[in-house]
């Protein structure tokens, strides 16, 4: 079974220096029809204005991924980490029991485009943590790589939940499928370009959800950037 949420379907804001898209719940966002997914809580694709960005907040149970699309993102937090998040990179933040942190477009002249990705945490008041580590993009190209996962093994961030993360680019044609053991699920999103997902053509900001189905098969339409999420 597959059910689409297309990227219009989303709740939006434009607070004219963030505008934002959520594709579940969020904030001043309502839809109960869309709380999320499995044990996925939030994507919300955020592009934030030159100098601009969220101030110094708390969190706490929950495992947050940042996703860069275009430009850096500079990250601070209570932890004292600080970074700057760019294309090609994942960072995991673990709440845990409770961080502060802050999120602002690194560059004076060009957006940042990104996305903000909550999954529910297996234990809650856990310790928090933090990782930033690089993608090889030619790890992506025309294939999903897996790059967070409950063991943290092969170069994966290390995420405190039963989900495994996978992103992929492909061009024109390219195909890759990835295998939905039973009674797992999945969430696609498209982060760009056009993919088929299972025979479904899918656009930039658009999801998918899938159930009792033995594999997400992806193929390339317009050059696209791929997220999957395995969940129990």
């Amino acid at each position: 079974m597959i059910a689409l949420r297309r990227a219009e379907e989303r709740g939006h804001f434009d607070h004219g220096w963030l505008n934002t898209y959520h594709t579940f719940s969020f904030a001043d966002y309502y839809d109960p029809a869309h709380m999320g997914f499995r044990g996925l809580r939030v994507i919300n694709e955020d592009r934030v204005q030159p100098g601009k960005g969220f101030g110094t907040h708390p969190h706490r149970d929950m495992e947050i991924i940042s996703y860069v699309l275009e430009g850096g993102l500079e990250h601070q937090d209570s932890m004292g980490n600080g970074s700057v998040i760019r294309p090609g990179e994942i960072q995991r933040m673990s709440a845990g029991t409770g961080i502060t942190h802050s999120e602002f477009n690194a560059s004076k002249d060009e957006l940042v485009h990104f996305l903000q990705i909550w999954l529910l945490p297996a234990q809650r008041g856990i310790e928090p943590g933090y990782e930033q580590k690089v993608i090889d993009r030619n790890e992506q190209r025309g294939r999903l790589r897996l790059v967070a996962s409950d063991d943290g093994k092969d170069g994966t961030v290390l995420i405190h939940t039963d989900a495994r993360v996978y992103t992929g680019l492909f061009e024109n044609g390219a195909m890759d499928q990835l295998s939905v053991s039973q009674g797992r699920h999945a969430w696609v999103h498209v982060a760009r370009g056009k993919a088929s997902i299972n025979g479904h053509q899918l656009s930039a900001g658009d999801g998918a959800a899938i159930s009792d189905e033995p594999a997400v098969k992806i193929e390339g339409v317009d050059a696209s950037e791929v997220l999957v999420f395995d969940l129990a």
